[in-house]
């Protein structure tokens, strides 16, 4: 085999596989996103390296000594780590380049059902292991609701609806998302698209339908419930299905989001107090029992029996230090613990309200690498 395709990459990792990466690009792109994981073995040697040794030595002596095979070169678009997996194979090593390199893996998208009581509905979570992203499918005896869609892969829903039978009826965002390109709009032509209201009084140039704390969305006999669950932005919602919550960006299985992306540095302080509101009055109404099933997930972030990216709330109240703390100190925390901005936030942000217009590879492009969207992992 010279080749192994993205998403037999990702059935790999999921299965809990060692895998050996050997990354080929330069040090600024490894820096700004990577392939990584617990099972992932990274050696990082940079192209031009490869070819040097082609022509006056031996490739091979570039690898450290003893790494577990096959290894999987990986390049931006699959070119230059194939030529390098073939000089590898040449020299005796179990070598295989990754199709498509970081843009083939920026394509893979998983879809887990997950296993907790949603009543009369089926909800799928879809998984973007090159950001992190995830969306979700709720399936309805008479239609299916899509929540945190992306652009790049708006054709997927409806087809995944069409194959579990029903139609694609309605789509929504959780909030105005930073990280990546929302596929709403696109898939709000065919059906009915929904904000918040706040989310919509940012500026969205476009027509949709908006939602207020304690709304529902009719799914024939399924009720999907509105919850405002605003800090990582003000139009942050969650939606209620059973005992699922899909609350976006409000929290997650590995960490909380950060409050700086709407208002930026001046106005953190308010949203992180909003937030830490949130966590600890509105979400207070819901049993420890309640799952909660987030927009993102990260490098630390544990996988549910299900294959899912989720938790128990219970769970999530005891592991993080969130919930035991006053607001001024979870304020003070939380600041204090903010990476880098997700890249071309502010571009991703109007093309989302629909102020600047982007075409599918330039929406693409801009949304290239981690999302960036949480406060620091606990």
């Amino acid at each position: 085999m010279d080749s192994l395709s993205p998403d037999a990459l990702a059935e790999r990792l999921e299965r809990g596989e060692r895998v050996t990466l050997l990354d080929t690009r330069n040090r600024d792109e490894i820096d700004e996103w990577r392939i990584d994981g617990p099972t992932v073995e990274r050696v990082e040697v940079p192209y031009p390296k490869f070819v040097a040794a082609s022509v006056a030595g031996d490739p091979t002596d570039l690898l450290p000594d003893g790494i577990p095979e096959p290894v999987v070169a990986v390049c931006p678009r699959g070119e230059a780590s194939d030529e390098v997996a073939a000089m590898l194979r040449e020299g005796g090593v179990d070598a295989v380049n990754l199709d498509g390199g970081m843009y083939g893996w920026a394509r893979v998208y998983r879809r887990v059902e997950l296993e907790a009581d949603t009543g009369e509905a089926t909800v799928y979570q879809y998984q973007r292991p090159s950001s992190g992203c995830l969306a979700y499918l709720v399936v309805a005896a008479d239609g299916a609701l899509v929540v945190d869609p992306l652009r790049a892969f708006a054709d997927r829903y409806a087809a995944d609806a069409a194959e579990f039978g029903v139609p694609l009826v309605a789509a929504v965002d959780t909030h105005v998302h930073a990280d990546h390109v929302s596929g709403l709009r696109d898939i709000a032509n065919g059906t009915t698209g929904y904000m918040s209201e706040a989310a919509v009084e940012r500026g969205a140039a476009f027509g949709v339908e908006t939602l207020a704390d304690g709304d529902t969305i009719r799914l024939g006999d399924v009720s999907v419930e509105v919850v405002a669950t605003p800090g990582h932005t003000t139009g942050m919602v969650s939606f209620r299905v059973g005992d699922v919550l899909l609350c976006g960006d409000t929290l997650f299985v590995d960490g909380l989001p950060r409050p700086d992306l709407q208002g930026g540095d001046a106005a953190a302080p308010e949203y992180a107090r909003e937030l830490h509101r949130t966590l600890t009055e509105r979400l207070g109404r819901f049993g420890d029992e309640v799952v909660v099933a987030p927009g993102h997930y990260g490098e630390t972030a544990e996988r549910a029996g299900d294959g899912s990216y989720t938790a128990p709330l219970g769970d999530l109240r005891e592991r993080l230090w969130a919930f035991d703390v006053s607001e001024a100190v979870f304020t003070e925390r939380i600041l204090d613990r903010m990476p880098a901005q997700p890249a071309n936030f502010e571009t991703i942000i109007a093309v989302n309200l629909g102020q600047e217009a982007a075409d599918d590879d330039a929406a693409f492009e801009l949304e290239l690498g981690p999302n960036n969207c949480a406060a620091a992992a606990d």
